[in-house]
């Protein structure tokens, strides 16, 4: 992904410009031009980064840099997933029991899971409603981030809670 078209090549890396004289380095330890090896995965595996260590550049830098110089422009995070709330459904007033929606899990405790369903208070799936099989242990289940399906089984706007369940569910 390009954020600016630019003169120097490695202003469209996530090389940082402090270590441009890096790439310098390896681009004439290679007889090659730095451009001539942005994105040579070939080339650059042929180095040993240990090479190019020096006071101001330990081997993770040069390991991330040499990374970098294979495949450009790759973005080392994981894919971020999102759950798909449901547009007509924005406040804890909105919900009604048997609902059936999609959520993200944003807490895990002992004894149950927060959900985020969209309407600025997470549900909690207590432990009891999260599988139908013996539950040893909940973090084997859920994880945060984990993007799930639930069942409304009750709202509390009063006290603005929401019980949900995943085991109602489970096929």
């Amino acid at each position: 992904m390009r954020i600016h078209d630019s003169a120097n090549l490695l202003d469209n890396s996530a090389v940082h410009p402090e270590s441009y004289y890096i790439v310098d380095a390896i681009a004439e330890s290679l007889q090659k031009k730095p451009g001539e090896i942005i994105d040579c995965e070939e080339l650059v595996e042929t180095l040993d980064p240990h090479t190019f260590i020096s006071e101001k550049a330990g081997l993770p830098t040069i390991t991330d840099i040499l990374e970098e110089l294979k495949k450009p422009g790759r973005d080392p995070r994981k894919q971020f997933i999102t759950a798909a709330f449901d547009d007509s459904i924005n406040e804890i007033e909105d919900l009604e029991s048997d609902m059936v929606l999609e959520g993200s899990v944003t807490n895990v405790a002992n004894f149950g899971a927060f959900v985020d369903i969209g309407v600025h208070q997470d549900g909690l799936v207590h432990i009891s409603e999260i599988s139908s099989k013996f539950v040893k242990d909940i973090k084997d289940l859920v994880s945060v981030g984990d993007i799930v399906n639930v069942k409304v089984l009750e709202v509390d706007v009063e006290r603005k809670r929401v019980s949900l369940s995943m085991k109602q569910l489970e096929k």
